[in-house]
This record gives structure tokens, C-alpha cells and sequence, in this order.
């Protein structure tokens, strides 16, 4: 009992001691800092694992439940049963979200999850998410009267856009409309192809999520945490040996450190719990993304969720605990290098980093774009500047550390002297510092310009609206309609022109004629004049290249093998027989304005769903091309806020290590307060030691990031836009600046308080 109670008092004290020698080190604070950043940013990071896996396994589930099961047997044999039919329809710069419409077909018909009633016939039930967000467009009202909004038990999460709609004259099964007896497994067998939601299809898979996670959040706290472990390692090497020289054993001197470690490491555990408990207590909006993550989804992996910060505490305690045990080299912590060393190879690598940069940036030029040669090339080149970069800042700090001492010595400055001696003596020390800030951001931009790359149409799209707005539009009938509902759709367009263009070999003929070749339109001579068209009696031959703009816009996304433009006089009738078929037919209706105005499409979408049985389809051209890459403009916001943060943290690791390795210095250079009679002399040396080289590889490093990028972008555009180069530019400066004006401020406080010796 007793030496249980000696070996608990014995660590106990260890403990304390630690604690006590960690607040009293020339670096105390800069190693707690740091810690508690680490610590902090691997709990984020870790319950960022967690919850991805959360919401992706609680949407499964949810999708799961609300997925139709079709009848096994013979429909007759169904004693309950729902007519079921999934459409789309999407806001205006947004993405696709589910249209579902339902109506009861015999029996007690089912009804799908988060619905408790039926809707009347000309009703629609909308989820809380979509009424918000299509408020400005009077979602309410776009397709009937509004009859309730969907529960959470029927949506996948909270903020999903979800539409349950029951037609005015009902849903009569055939080809395309389904029959239902059931939802979710508990009914049967589940209906993949009948399940509602656009999530499924647009969401990329969960292991890139996570891994993304991994390599912009993880990774940097981990190399964040290694700095940290490893700063003041001076002062810790000879505490280390005193304790061994003792008679200390490893297990005494891992207490000693786990004692230094444990406060930083358990505030900044607890700094992750609190996060993670906020998510699990309330829906979170993340920013920049918009995305709100659901408690409801986090609460079913709580348990997971909070070992989160538990087992950061104890990751961090071992890590400084290793790293005090680890064997020592002459060079490792953060002691100063030899430069002898570093300006052998240094100033080679810094001679092939512009050679490496036009490799990348202009190399693939002399290639076919579609050769694998000129991919690889721009490998090379980008593989080869993030080696050699580093080196480059390194060099061109020692020669501006030149000039600096120069300067400092002409002028009497011993500052700047000072700063320009350290700034040459040591630039291994400045590469290293940079690397890992510089390959960052070429890490990011290449991410972000390849994000950008798989969304080119979606650009085109982007464009072709940019050029149109909203002065053209088409609509698509969904399903065959009448003729007599066409006639009495174009009838209630009152301000606007209509005209009909149809595909080769597509659309009404001329007695005797056979079917067109090319894109022929059809309107009457109001439509005509306004595009500035002749108004033939029989039908005429244009260039489409040369005639209006919007004709242009609108051939240029139908499939054609020329530019020829049949013209063809007709009139509402006639336009509302080739515009009744639904639209796999290949014909267009469009609308247009006769002054140019934008169209109103919100009042064209709620129109068609009073006249049509399941609405329309309303957009302008490449719209569909353009709603196609949102989900990608959606993830791409995921990149870069991740990426961010990834920057954030490395360059306070790069910082950090600066700091901890001028501070270690500061007690060397406390007698210059004394010499130079002042203490600019701390500020000028934090500066070109922590602030100048980080601050060059922020400018630099974007800069040549984004043209390492360029390639890949090539003729379209860039995604890599100048806010986007602003804000990167920004984040390091700023924090390199914050780190310049702390250790200047500690380098201070340790010169105050020094005395010669004898006093």
C-alpha cells in the first residue's frame, strides 16, 4: 500500500513539476500556444470525421425509410396503392430538387413520410427548407395552394428543398407514372429508381469527403503538433539530461513532460468539446458553405462524437512525450542550422525554380490538349517548383539579408544589422520554414482549378446567360398536353412573343415536303419582326450565325449539323401543336419579350402549373447545362474552406517554429537592449525572423500557385478568381503579421527583465 501511495505522490510531483518548468522556459508560452492549437484544430478535425460519417449514414437512413416499394405481384392484388411520379423543378441559380407528385389510387393509399394528411387535388405540401429559400419566387403559390410543409422524418435533412404536389385532375398510371403500396423497408422490398431527392446523384461519395478532411485539416495539426512538441527542445534537452543524470527513468521523465503538456492540451481538448457539443445541442450553419449540419444526424453518433476531444488529450500528452524521449541529433528541435550545409545546394535549387515554373505554366502549350504527354508535363513542372520554391525564398531572403546588413552598417542601425546577419546565416532555416506554406498553396489552387475544370459546361451556361439574362426563355411541357391547353397557355402570355424551334427532321411540313434537315423555327410575323426576321408566306432560309442573338443562344444548345434557319410562318394554333408534345420530342417553345425585357420566369412557372396537369419546364438556354454544375459549385466551397483553414494552420506551424527558434535567441540578444541603448532592435529582427519570410511566401506562393493552375483552366474560366487570390494572400499575411508583433513583444518582455551578470 505504501510505495503505491510513494509512486502516486512521486508522480504527482513530476506533474507539477512539469507544469511548473513549462510556464518558467524562455518558449513557455509560445509551446502553449501552440498545443492549445493543436490540440483545438485535431478535436475540429476528428469530430469533423464523425460527423461526415453522421450525416451520410442519417441521410441513408432517412432516404431509405421515405423509398417507394413497388407490388410484387400482379397490381389487383393491392388492396392499397399511390400513384407516384418524380419530377424536378429548381430556383433560379440553384440546384435541381425533387417535384413528387402523388394522388391516392385505392384503398387507404399510403402516404410517403413527413406527410399526415392528403393533400386536396390542385395542393402541394412543401418542405420548410424550400418555402425559405424560394420566398422570393412565391414558392407557395408555384404549384396550388399550399396544404402544409413536409415533416423532418420525411426529408433527409433539415434544410433539403422537397415538393409532394397532387394534381388537379389526378395521376392515371402508365409508362411512366408508377404505383406504390409502400414506403421504406418495413412495406417490402424498396424501389431505388422510384426514390425521391436529387441528394443521392449530386453529393460526391463519403471517402472524398473525409479525405478531404484529412489532407486540408488533419494533416496540418498533425505537422502542427510536431512543432509544437518539439519547440523550446533546448531548454527541455538539458532538463532531460539533468533528470537522467539523477537517476531519472523514461517513465519519470515522460510524467515531466505530460505534466508541461497537460494544460494546453486539456484547454484546447476542451475548446473541441464545446464545438462538438454545440453541434450535438443545435443545428449548426457552417459558414461560408451555407450548410447546416443536423444535431438530429450527430446526436446518433454522440458517443463516437465525444471520446473526440478525450482522445486528442491523451494523442497530445504521448506525442511530447515521445518527443522528449526520442533520441537526439545534433540538428534536431529547434536549434539553429548550420548553414554551410543549406548554401551548397540552396542556390542550385533556387537557379531551376523559374525553369521549373515556365515548365509548368508553358509547357504543356507545345502538346495537343487531349495528349497525356501534356498532363504530364504539367506534373512535372508543378512537382518539381514545390521542390525547389522553398529554396528560392530561402536565397532571395539571404540576399535581401545582405543588402539589410549593408544598409544597417552604413546607417548606424544595429536592428537592421542584426536582422540581415540572421536573415544570411541561416536561409535552410527560411526554406524550411516556407515549405510547407508554400506547397499548401499549390496544393489548393490545383484542387480548386480542378474542381472548376469538371464544371465547363456549366461555365458555357454561365455565359450564355450573362448574354440573355432573362430575355429568352423556354418551356417544356412536362408530359403530353392538349393542344387546347397550349392555345390557352400562349393566350394568357399576354406582352410576350412565342415561337417554336425544332430540330432536324422534328416538326410540322409543308404538303408535299419532306421533313427538314435543318433547325427550322416557326411564329407569326410579330415574333418574326421583333427577331428581326422576314415574315415569309410559305418559308425562307436564313444564316442563324447572323441572325438575332437570342436565335443564336437558342440553336447554339440543339443538336444541328449547320447553321441554316428554316423560317416558317405560323400562327397560335399552329404553335400550339408542335409545342404540345412533351419534350423529348425535339422541339423548343420559347418566349421573349418584344422590348427585350427579362420574363418574369417565377409567374411562366406558376402559370404552367395552372394550365398544364404537371407544369413545365421553364428556362433559359443552357440552364440545364448550368444547374448541372452547381452541386459542383456547392463542393467547390467545401474545397476552399477547407483549404483555408489547411493554410491557416500550416502557417502557424511555420510561425510558431520561427518564433520559437528567435525566442530561443532572445536572452542572446537581450544585452543589444543594453548596447543600443532601445529595443527597435527586437521588433526589426522578429521581423525579417518570423514576418518577412512568411509574408513572401503568401505573395509569392499564391501568385505562382495560380499560374501553376492556369494550364489547367486553359482557354475557359479561370475559377481561381482575384477575390479568391485576395483572401488566400490576406489570411497568411495577417497571421504572419500577428506572430511578427508576439514574439517582438515576448523578445521584449525577456530583454526587460535581463541583468548582467554579478547584479
Amino acid at each position: 500500500m505504501t510505495p503505491t501511495r510513494d509512486a502516486l505522490r512521486l508522480a504527482r510531483r513530476l506533474l507539477t513539476l512539469g507544469r511548473v518548468a513549462g510556464r518558467r522556459s524562455e518558449a513557455g508560452g509560445v509551446r502553449f500556444v501552440a498545443l492549445l492549437l493543436a490540440a483545438s484544430v485535431l478535436a475540429l478535425g476528428l469530430g469533423s470525421l464523425v460527423g461526415v460519417h453522421a450525416v451520410y449514414t442519417g441521410k441513408e437512413e432517412r432516404r431509405t425509410a421515405r423509398t417507394p416499394v413497388a407490388p410484387d405481384d400482379a397490381l389487383e392484388h393491392a388492396t392499397d396503392a399511390t400513384t407516384w411520379l418524380v419530377g424536378a423543378d429548381w430556383l433560379e441559380g440553384e440546384r435541381r430538387f425533387s417535384v413528387v407528385y402523388i394522388a391516392p389510387h385505392k384503398g387507404d393509399a399510403p402516404l410517403p413520410p413527413g406527410l399526415d394528411h392528403w393533400p386536396a387535388p390542385g395542393q402541394a405540401v412543401l418542405s420548410p427548407a424550400l418555402r425559405e429559400a424560394g420566398a422570393a419566387e412565391d414558392i407557395d403559390h408555384r404549384y396550388g395552394r399550399l396544404a402544409g410543409v413536409i415533416g423532418e422524418e420525411g426529408l433527409d435533412e433539415p434544410t433539403e428543398w422537397l415538393a409532394y404536389v397532387r394534381p388537379r385532375d389526378g395521376l392515371k398510371p402508365d409508362r411512366f407514372i408508377s404505383v406504390v403500396t409502400g414506403f421504406g423497408p418495413k412495406d417490402g422490398q424498396v424501389t431505388a429508381s422510384l426514390e425521391p431527392g436529387s441528394g443521392r446523384l449530386d453529393e460526391k461519395p463519403e471517402w472524398m469527403f473525409q479525405a478531404a478532411v484529412i489532407g486540408m485539416l488533419l494533416l496540418p495539426a498533425v505537422a502542427l503538433l510536431v512543432v509544437a512538441a518539439r519547440t523550446g527542445a533546448y531548454t527541455r534537452d538539458r532538463r532531460t539530461a539533468l533528470v537522467a543524470a539523477l537517476g531519472g527513468r523514461r517513465l519519470d521523465r515522460a510524467l515531466i513532460a505530460a505534466g508541461e503538456a497537460a494544460p494546453p492540451a486539456a484547454v484546447g481538448a476542451v475548446v473541441g468539446a464545446a464545438v462538438i457539443a454545440t453541434a450535438l445541442l443545435h443545428d449548426i450553419r457552417v459558414p461560408y458553405t451555407g450548410y447546416v449540419l443536423s444535431s438530429t444526424h450527430l446526436r446518433a453518433h454522440g458517443w463516437v462524437a465525444a471520446l473526440a476531444p478525450v482522445a486528442v488529450f491523451l494523442v497530445v500528452l504521448g506525442a511530447v512525450a515521445l518527443a522528449d524521449l526520442s533520441p537526439r541529433r545534433g540538428g534536431s528541435g529547434t536549434r539553429p542550422h548550420s548553414a554551410a550545409g543549406a548554401s551548397a545546394w540552396l542556390p542550385r535549387l533556387a537557379v531551376l525554380c523559374p525553369l521549373a515554373i515556365i515548365l509548368a505554366v508553358r509547357g504543356p502549350d507545345l502538346f495537343p490538349p487531349s495528349s497525356v504527354t501534356r498532363t504530364l508535363t504539367s506534373w512535372v513542372g508543378i512537382a518539381a517548383t514545390v521542390l525547389t520554391l522553398p529554396a528560392a525564398i530561402g536565397v532571395i531572403t539571404a540576399r535581401a539579408g545582405r543588402l539589410l546588413a549593408g544598409r544597417g552598417r552604413a546607417h548606424g542601425l544595429p536592428g537592421t544589422l542584426v536582422a540581415g546577419r540572421r536573415a544570411v546565416a541561416h536561409p535552410g532555416g527560411t526554406a524550411r520554414l516556407v515549405a510547407g506554406v508554400s506547397i499548401a498553396l499549390v496544393v489548393f489552387m490545383q484542387a480548386i482549378a480542378w474542381q472548376g475544370l469538371f464544371g465547363w459546361q456549366a461555365t458555357e451556361a454561365r455565359k450564355t446567360m450573362d448574354r440573355l439574362g432573362r430575355g429568352v426563355v423556354t418551356v417544356g411541357p412536362r408530359g403530353s398536353v392538349s393542344t387546347t391547353a397550349m392555345t390557352d397557355f400562349l393566350a394568357r402570355t399576354r406582352g410576350t412573343e412565342a415561337v417554336v424551334l425544332t430540330a432536324p427532321g422534328v416538326g410540322l411540313t409543308a404538303p408535299g415536303v419532306g421533313a427538314s434537315t435543318s433547325l427550322t423555327l416557326y411564329g407569326d410575323c410579330g415574333a418574326l419582326t421583333v427577331l428581326h426576321l422576314p415574315c415569309p408566306a410559305k418559308e425562307t432560309r436564313v444564316d442563324a450565325r447572323r441572325a438575332d442573338p437570342r436565335i443564336g443562344e437558342l440553336a447554339r444548345w440543339i443538336p444541328h449539323p449547320d447553321s441554316t434557319l428554316l423560317i416558317r410562318r405560323a400562327d397560335h394554333r399552329k404553335l400550339a401543336e408542335l409545342a404540345a408534345p412533351d419534350d423529348g420530342s425535339g422541339t423548343s417553345l420559347a418566349m421573349l419579350h418584344p422590348d427585350g425585357k427579362a420574363l418574369s420566369v417565377p409567374a411562366l412557372k406558376r402559370l404552367s402549373y395552372e394550365v398544364f396537369p404537371r407544369g413545365a419546364a421553364v428556362r433559359t438556354p443552357g440552364e440545364n447545362e448550368l444547374m448541372a454544375g452547381i452541386p459542383n459549385r456547392d463542393q467547390g466551397r467545401w474545397s476552399a474552406m477547407l483549404g483555408t483553414l489547411g493554410i491557416v494552420v500550416l502557417t502557424l506551424t511555420a510561425g510558431l517554429s520561427a518564433m520559437a527558434e528567435f525566442l530561443r535567441q532572445g536572452r542572446a540578444l537581450a544585452p543589444l537592449s543594453v548596447l543600443t541603448g532601445g529595443l527597435r532592435v527586437f521588433r526589426t529582427s522578429a521581423a525579417w525572423s518570423v514576418l518577412a519570410p512568411l509574408a513572401l511566401a503568401g505573395t509569392a506562393g499564391t501568385a505562382i500557385a495560380a499560374a501553376l493552375a492556369s494550364p489547367v483552366s486553359g482557354d475557359g474560366e479561370s475559377p481561381i478568381t482575384a477575390g479568391l487570390l485576395l483572401s488566400t494572400t490576406t489570411v497568411v499575411l495577417a497571421v504572419s503579421f500577428l506572430l511578427w508583433l508576439w514574439s517582438a513583444r515576448v523578445a521584449i518582455r525577456q530583454a526587460r527583465t535581463w541583468r548582467p551578470a554579478g547584479d
